[in-house]
């Protein structure tokens, strides 16, 4: 009986012992992983988030449709509003957004956004045109040199591409933002609407004092816009 019991004993304390030794092994692995950089936990978030979303479907179902005519439809379709959008897309990926587009493709109607992600990435966010739930998010490779000169443009700027598109709303329904430095010796927000009538016009929106004016090359229906604010 009491060599059972010995033995019984020694069990209970190799199973203490044991678990004691488990115990400090993972305790050890969560102070090696608390130790890593926030930034490195940040890039791994924003990759996981990444492949967690899959290529969904717009609840706006609309072919692509070219032309002026096509763009007013998209305009007309659209629930979503190119600043919604891109607080949207900000929730997607923190950062500052260069670029939206509202498109009709693959998934229905959509907008298209490019976010200069805070981890210095570029990022491509497909977010659906009626509801801005997030369609599609992934990197984009695209040039560095590219990437280092929107930084330097939006390092001053003091309006947002958001904040462009509620200027240029007067002037039609905004379908796409962009910063674009092809209009001048610094970069502008170039924003296209499009009226009521199915004519597109191009804007410009000054990052720094957010002035609007109209771009130098225009139809002649954009005759009666002298390029000041109205």
């Amino acid at each position: 009986m009491k060599r059972h019991l010995i033995i019984a004993t020694a069990a209970a304390a190799a199973l203490i012992a044991g678990g004691t030794v488990t115990a400090v092994a993972a305790n050890s692995d969560s102070a090696s992983g608390g130790a890593q950089s926030s930034a490195q936990q940040t890039a791994r978030h924003t990759q996981a988030s990444t492949a967690q979303v899959q290529d969904g479907r717009s609840s706006i179902r609309m072919a692509d449709d070219a032309g002026d005519q096509g763009d007013l439809r998209e305009a007309k379709a659209a629930k979503v509003t190119a600043p919604d959008a891109a607080a949207a897309a900000l929730k997607a990926v923190p950062g500052t957004v260069t670029a939206l587009d509202l498109d009709a493709d693959r998934p229905g109607l959509v907008w298209d956004a490019e976010v200069l992600g805070k981890d210095g990435k570029q990022h491509e966010v497909t977010l659906d045109a009626g509801t801005a739930r997030v369609l599609n998010q992934h990197l984009d490779r695209g040039d560095e040199d590219d990437r280092g000169q929107q930084q330097a443009a939006l390092r001053n700027a003091a309006t947002t591409a958001a904040d462009a598109a509620r200027t240029a709303a007067p002037r039609g329904t905004v379908t796409s933002v962009e910063l674009d430095d092809d209009h001048g010796a610094k970069a502008a927000w170039e924003v296209e609407t499009v009226t009521k009538d199915g004519k597109q016009h191009t804007l410009l929106v000054d990052p720094q004092s957010g002035k609007l004016s109209v771009a130098a090359a225009q139809d002649a229906d954009d005759d009666d816009n002298d390029g000041s604010d109205d």
